[in-house]
């Protein structure tokens, strides 16, 4: 064991004295390493030493080859403005008229080219080279406002009729070749008015014509942006208005639009202002949907980006074409009112409420203003007109003091043209209520009822008038009969009935029958009393006894008999001769008083014929006293209220 200790640390010390003697050369040659390399810093000091004045000279060198570049670049770039300033003069003086396109874009070199010059400091040069490009920028800015005019020019031609009728909805388009279509005024369908309207105006799409060719918009707007940079807005303004206002002006005279003043219209007969007004309200949509519409479109095209110069040139440009327009509406509206032009009076105010808010988004912005305003006021003036229309009315009714002679006792034509006034009233409701807000905050119900109460109240009070013209009783009760039913029929089948209710179709049903009552009582009461047993007792001499049964015509005169029987004949033949030309124009009322007479006047007849008839039968001219049998009343009575002329009855 001790053995194997001790050469355990003999080994150990072996290896010890191997590594000091490994360490002991390692350091040796790391001195010697480090000695050389001492050696060799020394040498590569001296060479850099050696070789400074040869790197200064080569860096020197390389800047002024840099320099020289730099300069040689600068030249040439100077030469390149130079180049380019005598080839846009080149083209600025021949004209855009060989290329547009390559005009504008000489324009923006040199524009380019007197930045350049403005921003370069010492030049000496450059003052007058940008006074020169200057010169010539100007003589090119002329030469482009003179090449906007022509361009704008050549392509700015009236639009022909045809072209916008191309653009309207089928179902605005005209017929016949007349400028209104066939829903206007002028032959104008009142009936379901409103719906009709409000259908057209929700269901219809408007296609505005390209008033320039779109090709042709993106250049113009090139030029007047050119324009604009050089500061010619204002000729850019003028020159845009005079080409293009007289052009909507003579677009809206093709179409058949003229300018009228309050005086003009007055001249005018009914018939044919009824069918201007009828034209304008189709040319109101026209302008303002087509004409006005597209040129807006052209405007917000070519002056993009311009917002206020835009809106400034569209209402130059628009100005006299709406003036033209609304000048007409304006004369209408201040002229002399009567009932007819209540309707026309609320077509126009009805298109201008259609096209308001189009009227605003297209006369926009601040420079529009003025035409807002003025179509504005159009339509109040017109909402005006109407009401006031519509208040006098009323009042005509009452005071008509027409002295048509009714001979027939027939409908007065003051009663259809008031009822038919009335059925075209409810025809505008919904516009009726916008015109009543107008002034007053109410709904248009109870509005338009209470005016429609007061008109029929006017009609009856004036036909009460009327009918005192006749010398006939029996006459003007069957004339307020007619007219009254006429009234109340007519009401019943319309809308009116909503509003004035069943109370007050059941009181005027009452009042029909009151007249027939009346008419009865007046025309055959007189009649009548021929037939009546009254009166016939003898007074001494030519009576004829009887047993005195129901049938007898005991204690009767035959002289009183004869007489009854000889005046009922004269009386009936009058009667039949005058009644047969009177006319009861409803079928169904005519056969019922017809009927109403005959269950009186035959059962009577019968009745006297049947009782004191043999009285008269024995003699030879019988027939002269008994002419008629109950048939032949009753067909006589058939050709009552017929309306037949005299000749016709007499026959």
């Amino acid at each position: 064991m001790g053995i194997a200790v001790a050469d355990a640390d003999e080994l150990l010390s072996n290896k010890a004295a191997l590594m000091r003697e490994s360490l002991q050369r390692s350091q040796t040659v790391t001195e010697k390493v480090v000695s050389i390399i001492g050696s060799f810093d020394h040498r590569l000091s001296s060479l850099e030493t050696a070789m400074r004045p040869t790197q200064v000279r080569t860096h020197s060198v390389r800047k002024a080859h840099e320099n020289i570049d730099k300069t040689l670049k600068a030249a040439e770039g100077l030469l390149a403005r130079f180049d380019q300033f005598r080839q846009a003069e080149a083209i600025i003086l021949k004209g855009p008229n060989e290329g547009l396109e390559n005009y504008l874009q000489t324009i923006a070199k040199l524009r380019s080219n007197i930045q350049f010059f403005g921003n370069i400091k010492g030049f000496k040069g450059s003052d007058g080279i940008i006074n020169h490009a200057n010169t010539l920028l100007a003589k090119a800015i002329f030469k482009l406002e003179d090449g906007f005019r022509q361009l704008l020019l050549s392509h700015s031609k009236p639009v022909e009729p045809e072209c916008l009728f191309d653009c309207l909805p089928n179902s605005m388009r005209p017929s016949s070749g007349s400028p209104a279509h066939d829903g206007g005024p002028n032959g104008k369908n009142h009936s379901n008015h409103d719906s009709e309207a409000h259908d057209i105006a929700d269901a219809v799409v408007y296609k505005p014509p390209a008033l320039i060719p779109p090709k042709v918009l993106p250049l113009l707007h090139n030029l007047a942006q050119q324009m604009i940079e050089a500061g010619h807005r204002h000729q850019l303004l003028n020159t845009y208005r005079e080409a293009r206002s007289n052009v909507l002006v003579e677009s809206l005279q093709k179409l058949g639009v003229e300018k009228l003043n309050t005086e003009d219209v007055q001249k005018l007969q009914w018939e044919i202002l009824e069918a201007k007004i009828g034209n304008w309200i189709h040319f109101m949509r026209i302008a303002v949907k087509l004409l006005f519409a597209g040129e807006r479109k052209v405007c917000d095209e070519i002056f993009e980006g311009f917002d206020s110069l835009s809106e400034q040139c569209f209402a130059e440009v628009t100005t006299n074409s709406v003036s033209m327009l609304l000048s007409f509406g304006e004369a209408i509206a201040r002229s002399k009112r009567s009932p007819e032009k209540l309707f026309v009076l609320l077509d126009m105010y009805e298109i201008m409420q259609e096209l308001h808010s189009e009227i605003g988004t297209l006369f926009r912005g601040k420079a529009c203003v003025e035409i807002r305003v003025a179509a504005m006021g159009l339509t109040k003036r017109l909402a005006q007109t109407a009401q006031e229309t519509f208040g006098d009315f009323e009042e005509a009714v009452e005071k008509d003091a027409t002295k048509t002679a009714i001979t027939d006792g027939t409908v007065h034509p003051l009663t259809s043209y008031v009822i038919n006034y009335v059925k075209f009233i409810f025809d505008y409701r919904s516009t009726l209520k916008q015109l009543f807000q107008e002034f007053e905050d109410t709904e248009d119900s109870p509005q338009l009822a209470s005016v429609t109460m007061r008109i029929m109240q006017a009609l009856q009070t004036n036909l009460d008038g009327k009918s005192k013209q006749y010398k006939d009783i029996a006459l003007t009760h069957l004339f307020l009969m007619n007219n009254i039913h006429y009234i109340v029929r007519s009401v019943r089948r319309s809308e009116a009935k909503d509003l004035l209710g069943d109370d007050w179709v059941q009181r005027h049903r009452r009042i029909v029958q009151q007249h027939a009552n009346q008419y009865k009582r007046n025309a055959w009461a007189k009649i009548l009393q021929c037939l009546s047993i009254q009166g016939l007792a003898s007074s001494g001499g030519g009576s004829v006894t009887g047993d005195g049964g129901p049938g007898s015509s005991s204690g009767a005169s035959r002289t009183v008999v004869k007489d009854r029987f000889k005046a009922f004949n004269v009386m009936f033949e009058e009667l039949h001769l005058k009644q047969s030309q009177w006319t009861v124009p409803d079928s169904e009322l005519r056969e019922s008083l017809k009927l109403a007479v005959a269950e009186v006047l035959l059962p009577a007849y019968r009745s006297f014929v049947k009782r004191f008839g043999s009285l008269v039968e024995s003699g030879k001219a019988n027939q002269k006293y008994i002419k008629y049998t109950p048939e032949d009343l009753d067909h006589m009575l058939g050709e009552f209220f017929e309306g037949k002329s005299t000749y016709e009855t007499r026959r």
